[in-house]
């Protein structure tokens, strides 16, 4: 098992490989939070829009291991672009989830999901509120870290304008045919932890034989180099699945991709099919 950590902007260790739950119903959601951490995983991600924190949180209580050697993080509502909305949806999920506190939470988008890729409004004064509202639920105990989710390097530079605390993450969608190595290396220099959604690329991936020629190399499964390029980036990796012979083989990942072979991932091209054949958005949808 992956077991890695890196220190957040304000001293928190957040483990380095997590679970992502997106897309597990509600009702399946706590026993793959089970299988997850009886493998060994430490970090598990879901988020209001997922509509399974009830479950999550279920999981998280009855998993067996005590509540301070996890890591559980959620996202506020893409829509809450007022204080008192984000406010609101902060305590409701910590009600819904069954807990006293947050490892951390994030805005999960600047702009509403309906506006994704359909709007130049970047809704600066929203994301600000929100995030006033973060901060005093820090101040407050109820959350242990902060971040975003989906920012652009000039929604981030609005956000800091006003922030009295630094976000401790940025979560993207980065994978290999992805990679935004600007906005990475400015998160990273701002010392804004990367977090990576879809590291399998929503399974498209796993159909380039360039990359399973690679992974061949290196005696690994597709889903294993994809994961493992994106911790050698640096990042946290949030690969999701509930099954638990994926999410065991997906946490054997130590092993070192070249520096010459990590170029190669790092300019590959753009899945052409990828947005279209998997259903989402290239943004990434609700992740």
């Amino acid at each position: 098992m992956y077991n890695k950590t890196l220190t957040l902007n304000n001293g928190v260790k957040i483990p380095q490989l997590g679970l992502g739950t997106w897309f597990i119903d509600d009702d399946k959601v706590a026993e793959a939070v089970k299988a997850a951490v009886k493998l060994g995983y430490r970090h598990i991600d879901t988020a209001q829009a997922y509509g399974n924190e009830r479950g999550v949180g279920e999981g998280i209580r009855t998993c067996g291991i005590p509540r301070e050697e996890l890591f559980v993080v959620s996202k506020v509502a893409a829509e809450h672009k007022t204080y008192e909305e984000a406010m609101a949806g902060i305590n409701g999920t910590l009600e819904k989830m069954g807990l006293d506190y947050l490892d951390m939470m994030i805005i999960h988008s600047p702009q509403p999901w309906v506006e994704v890729n359909q709007s130049d409004d970047r809704y600066v004064e929203g994301n600000r509120a929100a995030w006033r509202a973060l901060e005093d639920a820090y101040n407050a105990g109820k959350l242990k870290a902060i971040g975003i989710s989906n920012f652009q390097i000039k929604d981030i530079e609005s956000l800091l304008e006003t922030a009295k605390i630094k976000p401790m993450v940025n979560q993207i969608l980065l994978h290999i045919s992805n990679t935004p190595l600007e906005l990475v290396e400015y998160c990273q220099k701002n010392d804004i932890a990367v977090e990576a959604y879809s590291p399998i690329a929503h399974g498209e991936i796993l159909n380039q034989p360039e990359i399973k020629a690679i992974a061949d190399k290196y005696g690994v499964t597709v889903p294993q180099l994809c994961i493992r390029y994106t911790l050698q980036l640096g990042a946290i990796s949030l690969p999701k699945t509930s099954n638990p012979d994926h999410m065991k083989s997906n946490a054997q990942v130590d092993f070192e991709i070249s520096g010459e072979d990590m170029e190669t991932l790092k300019n590959f091209k753009k899945i052409e099919s990828y947005g279209v054949s998997s259903g989402f958005p290239v943004y990434g949808g609700k992740l």
